[in-house]
């Protein structure tokens, strides 16, 4: 998928064979969304879907799922976050925008069969978390966008998945897709909350929608999270469910 990939798990029994061999499902499953979903595999089969070789009836499960997907997101974010706007393409279905969160919660569920384990699956700045039987939650650090050596803050996730969308690593190539233009007002947005995806939705929103997503960030129920703004205001928040 074109990102570092890392479980870590902890409690008891962590290394046995079922540990294991749920990891290497849980990779092989990411491999087989890498074949189906890569854009950058002319033989793939969004790429033939682009390139109309195929009908999106007659794709596999998952893509028609993951397109259906990016069409709610799009409804939710306001057109934020929109899979057939991406700049030089328009109207090309990219499901880049949701398709690496939506797989890696798909492919955790895979510890389902060791669940006294506490798992951590970070995917390129996303992490999924599972609590097992453990007590204590993971401790999260949010990287400072302006000083990539410090940490910003430390959160604890005990389950569910914590995103983070921002300038830092790759530059201005978040665009606001009702203008096509750069954002750069909100340098780095970390969403928390139950679902991994919708972290990862949320978050991209934020920085497409620039200084605004101060205010809108108050309206996502059940997250909470932090915005690093330009200027080097930080934003936190905290919603009830």
């Amino acid at each position: 998928m074109g990102m570092p990939i890392s479980v870590h798990v902890r409690g008891a029994g962590a290394w046995r064979p079922a540990a294991a061999e749920a990891a290497a499902k849980l990779f092989a499953d990411l491999r087989e969304v890498d074949r189906i979903f890569s854009t950058y595999k002319p033989d793939s089969e969004i790429s033939r879907l682009g390139r109309g070789e195929l009908t999106l009836d007659a794709c596999d499960p998952a893509v028609r799922e993951v397109h259906r997907l990016c069409e709610v997101a799009r409804t939710r974010t306001d057109g934020y976050v929109d899979a057939w706007a991406v700049p030089g393409r328009p109207g090309l279905f990219d499901p880049t925008v949701l398709v690496k969160s939506w797989a890696v919660a798909r492919a955790a569920r895979h510890f389902e069969a060791v669940p006294a384990l506490a798992l951590a699956v970070g995917a390129g700045g996303d992490i999924l978390v599972r609590p097992g039987d453990e007590p204590d939650p993971w401790l999260i650090g949010i990287q400072d966008p302006h000083d990539r050596t410090a940490t910003l803050a430390t959160v604890p996730v005990h389950d569910g998945g914590i995103a983070t969308s921002g300038l830092a690593a790759r530059g201005s190539h978040i665009f606001d897709p009702h203008t096509g233009a750069a954002v750069t007002e909100v340098v780095s947005a970390t969403v928390i909350g139950p679902s991994l995806m919708w972290a990862d939705v949320w978050a991209t929103a934020a920085v497409a929608r620039g200084a605004g997503a101060v205010d809108w960030v108050e309206t996502l129920h059940g997250t909470s999270g932090l915005l690093v703004l330009a200027d080097g205001a930080v934003h936190r928040w905290q919603n009830e469910p």
